[in-house]
């Protein structure tokens, strides 16, 4: 229960970094942003143009509920796995660009990645060591 729980507050987490990187791309996307930004790069649509955020946006909503559904069907432990760790896999991708690409500073992003991360050890944890219900 204690790894739902985790997973439901980080991927709180994860909804609201989200929701202000998308809104800061929309924003971009009228030319209303003063400053230069990640989301002005191609690494931050990197999948067919849409913003990083908005499957951040469509991903968090989505393993809560495949949180709240493994606490009783192994089945939904087995595929909220599989996305989590995507998920994990794509800020590893994104945190590299952050890094050694784009080197700019984005708090929002590395919320986000540290979210999946521990979403992802979370999802593990619960797999292999929480008796089936």
């Amino acid at each position: 229960m204690g790894e739902a729980v985790t997973i439901w507050l980080l991927s709180g987490i994860g909804v609201y970094a989200s929701a202000f990187m998308f809104a800061k791309a929309r924003r971009d996307e009228r030319g209303l942003l003063a400053e230069p930004s990640v989301v002005q790069t191609p690494a931050a649509r990197t999948i067919a143009g849409l913003p990083n955020s908005a499957f951040g946006l469509a991903y968090y909503p989505l393993v809560s509920l495949g949180a709240l559904a493994g606490l009783w069907i192994n089945a939904a432990r087995v595929a909220t796995l599989a996305g989590a760790t995507l998920a994990a896999l794509f800020s590893v991708y994104l945190a590299y660009s952050l890094l050694f690409v784009t080197r700019r500073a984005c708090p929002f992003c590395w919320t986000g990645h540290l979210a999946n991360w521990i979403i992802w050890a979370a999802c593990l944890h619960m797999l292999l060591f929480c008796p089936n219900n």
